[in-house]
């Protein structure tokens, strides 16, 4: 089975958007948008069963997703 990976989406401070798996040094891509960016996160999340993290330019945690199974799923 594959090692689950968080992706975060964040802005640069050139004004990019960095996709980067979680742990890592450097970002694994950067894009001009937070679209394609947050797009590519949730592709590699979904790769693995991880999740993607959206944080805004505030540094907040905008959106996330988990995605495979959730070993904790909430009743109701």
């Amino acid at each position: 089975m594959t090692k689950k990976e968080n992706y975060w989406t964040s802005p640069r401070a050139d004004g990019r958007w960095a996709s980067q798996r979680e742990g890592s040094q450097r970002p694994s891509r950067v894009f001009d948008t937070q679209r394609e960016s947050w797009e590519y996160s949730q592709d590699r999340a979904r790769d693995t069963g991880g999740e993607a993290i959206l944080q805004g330019r505030g540094g907040q945690i905008r959106e996330r997703n988990t995605y495979g199974r959730d070993p904790f799923p909430p009743k109701g």
